[in-house]
């Protein structure tokens, strides 16, 4: 058995890594943009935010069909159990705040952009389901960044503290 991921899930994890990053940027910085920019914003933020699901759910896949790379040295069992909660809050996370997203752009009942590509929406607006769902998404996409954040600090404690190989697992190979 590998040592590592395999090089699709380590690709992914990382294209996932990059699409949170950029569709978080494209709600954090679409204030600083002027009016016309907002809707350019909006579409790289939701096309970002598909792309995230997609890849999540493949990911779910690959990781049904791959082992896990055992991690070297073994650590206690409540760290494993803790590894385990963490990747089931970040799978979890990364498909429910894209599914909010989808409810709640589709039930503004005007037409929204995705990849540049007008996308269906609903023929009459239910902005009771929209103030719920962004309320949801809203505190969902916060409590993500301590998610990423946690989960970070975690690989980078195995590497320099526990000195073990978690983070080395996830890291693409080398060229030779």
């Amino acid at each position: 058995m590998s040592n590592k991921y395999s090089g699709v899930q380590i690709a992914i994890h990382w294209l996932v890594f990059l699409l949170v990053v950029v569709a978080y940027c494209a709600m954090e910085f679409r204030g600083l943009a002027p009016r016309s920019a907002r809707l350019w914003f909006n579409m790289v933020h939701v096309s970002c935010g598909i792309s995230v699901l997609v890849l999540m759910l493949a990911r779910l896949l690959l990781r049904l069909k791959y082992k896990t790379p055992a991690i070297v040295p073994k650590p206690k069992p409540m760290m494993t159990g803790m590894a385990h909660l963490g990747h089931l809050v970040i799978y979890l996370l990364f498909i429910a705040l894209p599914i909010l997203g989808l409810v709640m752009m589709y039930n503004r009942g005007h037409p929204w952009m995705a990849f540049g590509v007008v996308m269906p929406y609903a023929t009459q607006a239910n902005f009771d389901v929209v103030d719920v769902v962004k309320d949801y998404h809203i505190l969902l996409a916060k409590l993500g960044y301590w998610v990423i954040g946690l989960h970070a600090l975690a690989a980078l404690l195995h590497h320099y503290f526990w000195k073990d190989n978690t983070l080395l697992r996830m890291m693409p190979k080398k060229r030779s």
